[in-house]
């Protein structure tokens, strides 16, 4: 007996000696696998010792000037000192570790030499080698913390995309301690087959990026606010409850026919094909797929607790699932949220109403859909909000109410452009769950508290659509221009590539076409395509393309059903320049009502004017030098508010010099004067060559760039604006043959669209008219669609203002 128990002593000592250490390397393999493969590294080669073991955590900051707020001199916090990084063996991929770090979705550049300025204190990196997937820049190669030969002199600067990581603030200081917990990416995947096809997907399980791919989140305490915030972040407005007896109908059927799995079997003993092919079907049904989809999940997040005014759902309160809970969810199961879409992104989805969007705040000069400057409606004109204290709460509501999801970023300082006019409001304050801007507290504004460089902008979430996805550009120089090739797929499903017929495409398409591939304004719109001829595909597949300009894709366009294009070689195919940013023109409307009078001109004064063709046709047949025409004129100033400078689309070997007025035009048609009756007749027009386009003026603190004199460059910059005065030969509307009566003097800038703008909406003024054979009055002038529809109705009530003389 005794030897009994001594055998089993011994088996049992035996036993723990085997077991003891095997345990201890299975729960420390990252030491243990550190301890077998650490070798001594070079300098060069040694990833610089993590900050966050020391009390201060490493921070990450852009400093110098001049710059924009993407860009500057990389500053790091370590040891409790701000220094710099060296410039040597700086690459793209240092630069896009930083900039991700700063909260931007990657680099476009880096810069030396101290770009931005000489820095101050510790150069803290030197010899910076990143592969460009590191999570901070302290997991890069260098020489080490504080071991540089660099001087100032060699700082390092970075120049970002304009573009934020979901989930980031808008800050200048980022706090750069790695959190692998960071939720950044959230997705809807579909139970349901069929609803994989059809974008935008508005239901689905809510899953959220996790190392290298999904997890789920627990739907225990699971609350429609939670869903709120999810919807806003995928760019849908609004959310819908979810049919949760529908999922737990799928779901018992599921475990039913699991838990009872009927197989036919043959004589023989096997299961047949037959019975092979109903179990393969029983699989793929969507409430299996829901029951099995439930047995594989991981469940990264426990639990939520969103108050509804997030902008993320990183932003409230999250409880993380333990790593060995044998149960992580036990009695849930994995989160499903319903959205509803904005208007514009509806697809046919069967509902009696459609929300609507507001039509007291709307988006301008944004080079993409759902960003732009914030711009409310207020006694009939539009007016700008002031950035004090602007948010993401703030544009948040901007966005939903427009039928976009929560915002992605609220940006300051004009970013967007500067508008015009009235300033209506300053220091919004909103919470996150109002309707509109407008009931939200805010500051009314007085001409010290703001001016149009600090007008507020906001970029959106969109829901995904997928349409950069059938369309490419090719041959380009750059990713930004091309010749335009459509995907298409034939009766049997195979897609393929096409092309676009450049017969009657203008830059409007191109507009479209670039919105489509996410790139921005359309600088061009291409005609002919010759020299981008790289590529194998030569089948026309789209041709009479008619775009409003404001479609998401060329195939919202008007075009021919079956292809008709005369010219139908490659080389004739439309192509595209696309850019970031574009000009924007508006007319100073007050200053044509203020400066509004009639002339008789005598006709010896009008030979320049003829040649020209600023008169009307009848003046051809007029006894010339003898006798006069009766011009309506008036001062016109053209403002560029957009966020690049306007300038002619022909190049200056191109210009025609006229002698006659000692001047080059740049422009064959610059504007249009027209006059019209209440059917929007022409009864009178006349137009406007470019004399030359020049900087008059400009606001404080802008330059001019332009000028006519010595054949120099012509445009008109950001922020200054050109001035043609009602005594200029051409200045005018011929009105020799107009009758007495009511009418409507229209103005259009760049009315051919020759040259890209962000918004060819406000390029018209309308304004209403009354001539009684001597004298004319002007009312309630406008710029394109400044006003509502309200003051369109009421326009032709006229209360009328004498206007004979320049005031």
């Amino acid at each position: 007996m005794e030897k009994s128990r001594r055998r089993q002593q011994f088996a049992f000592s035996l036993l723990l000696s085997l077991w003891l250490p095997c345990c201890l390397a299975q729960t420390t393999p990252s030491n243990a696998a550190t301890r077998k493969h650490t070798r001594a590294p070079t300098p060069s080669a040694t990833p610089s010792p993590s900050p966050s073991s020391q009390t201060e955590r490493l921070k990450v900051r852009l400093s110098g000037y001049p710059r924009k707020h993407n860009e500057g001199r990389v500053e790091l916090f370590y040891k409790g000192e701000w220094g710099t990084i060296c410039d040597d063996d700086f690459s793209i991929a240092n630069a896009n570790v930083l900039c991700r770090q700063l909260g931007f979705i990657s680099a476009t550049g880096w810069t030396h030499s101290a770009k931005y300025g000489k820095g101050q204190g510790k150069i803290w990196l030197d010899n910076v080698l990143c592969s460009g997937g590191e999570k901070s820049i302290e997991f890069c190669k260098s020489r080490g913390w504080g071991n540089s030969d660099c001087t100032h002199d060699e700082d390092a600067g970075v120049v970002c995309k304009d573009e934020r990581i979901p989930g980031f603030v808008d800050s200048n200081v980022i706090d750069a301690q790695v959190d692998e917990n960071r939720i950044e990416e959230v997705r809807l995947r579909p139970v349901v087959a069929m609803s994989r096809k059809k974008l935008p997907i508005t239901e689905g399980v809510v899953e959220v990026k996790y190392k290298d791919g999904w997890a789920q989140i627990c739907d225990l305490g699971w609350t429609i606010k939670n869903t709120h915030v999810v919807c806003g972040m995928l760019g849908f407005p609004h959310e819908r409850k979810v049919n949760k007896n529908f999922y737990k109908r799928l779901k018992k059927r599921a475990a039913e026919k699991v838990s009872r799995p009927k197989v036919n079997v043959s004589a023989g003993g096997r299961q047949t094909s037959k019975a092979k092919a109903n179990s393969k079907s029983k699989q793929s049904s969507p409430g299996k797929r829901l029951y099995l989809d439930r047995q594989k999940n991981y469940f990264h997040i426990h639990s939520v607790e969103c108050t509804g005014t997030e902008i993320h759902l990183a932003a409230c309160p999250l409880e993380y699932s333990k790593r060995n809970a044998t149960f992580p969810c036990e009695g849930g199961t994995a989160a499903v949220v319903s959205c509803m879409p904005g208007p514009l992104f509806m697809q046919n989805n069967g509902l009696k109403k459609k929300p609507k969007i507001s039509s007291t705040v709307r988006l301008k000069g944004g080079a993409r859909l759902g960003e732009g400057r914030v711009e409310v409606l207020k006694d009939n004109e539009w007016g700008t909000v002031c950035d004090d204290r602007w948010n993401l709460q703030s544009a948040s509501v901007v966005c939903r109410e427009l039928g976009f999801g929560s915002a992605k970023e609220a940006l300051t300082g004009a970013r967007m452009g500067q508008g015009m006019g009235p300033i209506y409001m300053n220091e919004v304050k909103c919470l996150g769950q109002e309707k509109s801007i407008w009931n939200c507290p805010f500051k009314n504004i007085t001409s010290e508290d703001c001016n149009h460089a600090e007008d507020a902008a906001v970029r959106c979430n969109l829901p995904y659509m997928g349409l950069e996805n059938s369309i490419r550009l090719t041959g380009g120089r750059t990713r930004y221009e091309g010749r335009v090739e459509l995907l298409s797929s034939d009766s049997n499903g195979t897609q393929s590539w096409g092309l676009v017929c450049g017969e009657s495409w203008s830059t409007k398409e191109a507009m479209v076409a670039c919105r489509q591939l996410g790139l921005g304004y359309a600088n061009q719109g291409l005609q002919e395509t010759w020299y981008w001829d790289s590529s194998n595909v030569t089948d026309m597949i789209m041709s009479g393309v008619k775009c409003v300009g404001n479609e998401m894709s060329l195939s919202q366009c008007q075009h021919h059903k079956t292809v008709s294009c005369q010219k139908a070689a490659a080389k004739f195919a439309a192509g595209v320049i696309c850019s970031d940013t574009a000009s924007d023109l508006v007319l100073n409307a007050p200053l044509v009502q203020q400066t509004v009078y009639i002339e008789d001109r005598p006709l010896h004064m009008l030979y320049c004017a003829a040649e020209e063709d600023c008169l009307s046709k009848s003046a051809a047949k007029a006894n010339w030098p003898y006798g006069h025409r009766r011009l309506l004129r008036f001062s016109s100033q053209i403002h560029n508010i957009g966020r690049a400078d306007f300038k002619p689309k022909a190049g200056r070997h191109s210009w025609v010099w006229h002698a006659c007025h000692g001047h080059y035009h740049s422009m064959n048609i610059f504007t249009h004067y027209d006059l019209m009756n209440a059917n929007g007749t022409k009864v009178a027009e006349g137009h406007k060559a470019s004399f030359c386009l020049e900087d008059t003026d400009c606001q404080e603190g802008v330059s001019k760039r332009y000028e006519c004199a010595n054949f120099g460059d012509q445009g008109i910059t950001v922020g200054c604006w050109d001035l043609y005065r009602h005594d200029i030969d051409c200045q005018w509307i011929d009105i020799t043959d107009v009758k007495p009566g009511n009418y409507i003097l229209q103005i259009v800038i760049n009315p051919n669209n020759e040259v890209a703008e962000s918004d060819f909406t406000n390029n018209a003024m309308k304004c209403n008219c009354k001539y009684d054979g001597h004298r004319i009055w002007l009312h309630n002038c406008h710029i394109g669609d400044a006003f509502s529809e309200e003051a369109e109705r009421r326009f032709e009530k006229y209360p009328g203002q004498l206007n004979n003389q320049i005031p």
